[in-house]
């Protein structure tokens, strides 16, 4: 009972250690072999500098076949993006694409659209539960009111480095594609059902990644928050 009512007084202290607002959640799913993915990737660069935005960079691999491998793609990327085509009623994946806090989605080159999605998920807020990282390996995430269907929280790990790749080869060969934010690896932590919950992290798979975890419908649904750690 000890234990239960220290944990308990931890989690009622969230908000005053947790981030004060959640991020807006902007995914950006892209390919070195897309021809017109490059200034996507530019502005959703830009993006990952402004206060209050969480920008993600996945990058798929199912336009490899143009004759250029992405280097940063990974299978679990790309069924990210089906499980949005899915819950969007979108007739098939695409790049380069822009997803909202899971709940809106727009073509990458919408500079204009993607900016009042944008603005409009910031000024809406998100009810969701508060978040603390807890030293390296640990995230707590608070009480609040679990959506129909439940919830899940993931653990993204990204590079937060600007990278450019010189493309040799494809649709893109001689050119340079910015990439920002780009995401290694992402991880199910586990169901979230509304209570105080702490999650186990497992170390970064390397050195100078930056971790972002995030609550969210299953299979696409929408973002309830977001927290990154310093």
């Amino acid at each position: 009972m000890r234990n239960v009512a220290l944990f308990s007084l931890l989690v009622s202290a969230l908000p005053l250690c947790a981030q004060a607002k959640s991020p807006v959640v902007v995914e950006l799913y892209t390919a070195q072999g897309c021809a017109s993915c490059g200034q996507a990737n530019a502005y959703v660069g830009k993006l990952a500098e402004k206060p209050g935005v969480l920008a993600l960079t996945f990058s798929v691999d199912y336009w490899d076949y143009l004759g250029w491998e992405d280097t940063f793609a990974k299978p679990a990327f790309g069924e990210r993006q089906k499980a949005y085509v899915a819950r969007l009623n979108l007739r098939e994946p695409y790049t380069p694409q822009v997803v909202i806090d899971g709940r809106a989605q727009v073509g990458g080159l919408q500079d204009d659209k993607i900016d009042k999605l944008v603005s409009d998920a910031a000024h809406a807020g998100k009810r969701g539960p508060d978040m603390a990282f807890i030293g390296q390996r640990r995230v707590d995430v608070g009480s609040g009111v679990l959506p129909r269907g439940g919830a899940e929280v993931w653990l993204v790990r990204y590079d937060p480095r600007e990278q450019d790749v010189a493309v040799r080869k494809g649709d893109n060969k001689g050119q340079t594609v910015p990439h920002r934010n780009v995401v290694v690896e992402i991880k199910r932590l586990g169901a979230w059902r509304g209570r105080p919950t702490a999650y186990r992290m497992p170390a970064a798979s390397a050195e100078g990644l930056a971790t972002a975890v995030i609550v969210q419908s299953p299979h696409g649904g929408r973002v309830l928050a977001a927290a990154q750690k310093d």
